[in-house]
């Protein structure tokens, strides 16, 4: 019998940059005589797809994310249409995915789950060709995360200051036409929100009775609000009930379009990064059961 090949993908500047993976960490929580351990980290942008890749064609037969969603979504992407399946150490600020699949972010527990592998099947959504596990969203959420990620604090505070920023910011919209559920949308939308699961990340959710195994994406479409309405929305979101905004419109869906009136560019943002479309036409919609993760036992 050989050893079984788990392939540890890293970013190191996750979450506060202060990850503690080493190799020789690892090996402490696996069985040198069955388990033969594999250690990339990620240099920069969609590094972590190319290494990945390399350890698909290496023929790893576990590859564990270690990062944030932004890690988890360029290993996941990846992996569709293997048989190999993802493990996840949540060491990124906000772990949406992580979180919601009830995975902690105490490493040792963490390694102890992809030691344990019980799997499961998730849904993946899809926004034309990018591949999306937790959420995508038009408008303000986009514009937050183009200011998060020109910021340097990658952590719960530069979240917020980012909010602050694009609060502060607040501009036109842009008019934009929504197909769904077979009808049709037009508005200059405060937000259009997408999610696969039922958690941002921070513990913060817009769609609280999300699934990652039901077959559908959870859509929240705000129209166009005032300040004042913004900060009834952040009361809302901060205790999970955005969909009691008067402004808010909630479905479930198989597959959404997007286009934009004026046939601009429409910025998105896909599992916290940014993302712009330069046509301004997006499709959206839900594979189902279609990657598989190691979890802990009776998450759903």
């Amino acid at each position: 019998m050989g050893f079984e090949h788990i392939h540890f993908i890293i970013n190191p500047v996750a979450g506060n940059g202060k990850s503690p993976l080493t190799k020789e960490l690892l090996e402490q929580y696996f069985i040198n005589s069955v388990h033969y351990l594999r250690v990339k980290h990620s240099t920069y942008k969609k590094h972590a797809i190319e290494l990945t890749k390399e350890s698909i064609a290496e023929g790893a037969d576990i590859i564990v994310a270690c990062g944030g969603d932004g890690t988890i979504n360029e290993v996941a992407s990846s992996l569709l249409g293997t048989s190999i399946p993802l493990g996840i150490v949540p060491i990124g600020s906000g772990n949406g995915l992580a979180s919601n699949l009830r995975i902690p972010r105490n490493i040792r527990k963490a390694l102890e789950l992809i030691r344990n592998q019980h799997k499961i099947k998730i849904d993946v959504g899809s926004l034309n060709d990018k591949y999306f596990f937790s959420n995508t969203g038009v408008g303000f959420d986009a514009s937050v995360i183009k200011n998060y990620e020109s910021s340097e604090r990658h952590t719960l505070y530069g979240y917020l200051r980012a909010c602050l920023t694009t609060f502060k910011e607040l501009k036109q919209t842009q008019n934009i036409r929504i197909c769904i559920n077979d009808l049709t949308i037009m508005t200059d939308p405060f937000m259009i929100f997408v999610s696969n699961s039922n958690e941002m990340g921070y513990k913060l959710s817009l769609t609280p009775k999300a699934s990652l195994q039901d077959g559908l994406l959870d859509v929240l479409i705000i129209s166009k609000i005032g300040r004042v309405k913004m900060l009834m929305l952040g009361i809302l979101l901060v205790i999970n009930k955005p969909y009691l905004l008067k402004e808010a419109k909630s479905f479930q869906t198989k597959s959404l379009e997007l286009y934009s009136n004026s046939g601009s560019a429409i910025d998105s943002q896909i599992d916290g990064e940014l993302h712009s479309v330069q046509d301004g036409i997006i499709n959206i919609q839900i594979n189902k059961s279609t990657l598989e993760v190691i979890v802990p036992e009776n998450v759903y």
